[in-house]
């Protein structure tokens, strides 16, 4: 299967170029499906229902996000009806919605599962205890033909680790939340695809997607600091990542894909 993910999507200038490149990549690159996280994508701060509509309209398959997914409100009856909108799963017990779903597909069934790691992120279960459920429900060949582990998280070597466990037992397992791509894409040694952060999808003229004068002011005049911060409006990069598995259901490639911006650009020839 070739599967794209979309990394953390900052905004509505953000969104409506994903949107619109996700109906176009979709036919260029053959992919089988695609993945995005959207846990940024109301003004730079949760996500809201028709959003989600949106996103899956135009063809995305699952939603993924992490610690802003209960920004908007309005998204918490939405996401306990929808099982293709995700939030982590080592989230408290009792907390609206799922971390986990499988999707059938045309080329077959996917499984995406959506953790959050505990160094210097909000406090949840320990992320580590939550592979066992991931490896049970998200068999390769059994249950799934193709599953991929999005890990929220600040850490590089918290996110490095859980790869590693998870290595040779999911298809792919891609870091999201600091919004900055990383450059270490790579096939593990057991066959699971892997990058630390997919970077942020948004206006890379910026500090992780908001606006530089604000975000700068905390910095220099902390005890000025604005309430909120405001998502910076100049051209987005799409940054993504293209995964490719294996009659196994393991990897044969990973590449990163960004379009548009500032960030050097991917050849889709």
């Amino acid at each position: 299967m070739k599967v794209l993910f979309i990394g953390d999507i900052v905004g509505r200038r953000a969104r409506n170029y994903a949107q619109e490149k996700i109906v176009e990549l979709k036919t260029k690159l053959k992919l089988d499906a695609i993945i995005v996280n959207v846990e940024n994508s109301a003004g730079g701060f949760g996500v809201t229902p028709s959003i989600c509509d949106d996103f899956f309209r135009v063809g995305a398959d699952v939603l993924t996000t992490g610690n802003h997914i209960w920004d908007k409100r309005e998204i918490i009856s939405y996401i306990t009806k929808n099982d293709r909108l995700l939030r982590p799963l080592n989230m408290i017990e009792g907390t609206p919605g799922l971390g986990m779903t499988t999707v059938d597909l045309d080329a077959g069934k996917i499984g995406v599962a959506n953790i959050m790691t505990n160094l210097f992120m909000q406090k949840t279960d320990n992320v580590f205890d939550k592979i066992p459920d991931i490896l049970e429900n998200l068999k390769l060949k059994k249950n799934v033909d193709f599953s991929l582990v999005d890990i929220h998280g600040e850490a590089s070597s918290e996110k490095m680790a859980l790869g590693n466990a998870l290595d040779g037992k999911v298809t792919a397992v891609v870091g999201t939340h600091t919004h900055v791509p990383t450059a270490d894409y790579q096939i593990l040694e057991n066959g699971t695809a892997y990058i630390t952060d997919v970077g942020m999808s948004g206006d890379y003229n910026s500090i992780i997607g908001m606006n530089k004068k604000d975000a700068l002011n905390r910095f220099l005049f902390p005890q000025n600091k604005k309430s909120r911060l405001e998502v910076s409006n100049g051209e987005p990069t799409l940054c993504g990542v293209i995964i490719e598995s294996d009659i196994s259901g393991l990897s044969k490639s990973i590449k990163p894909l960004r379009i548009g911006g500032r960030l050097e650009q991917t050849n889709l020839e």
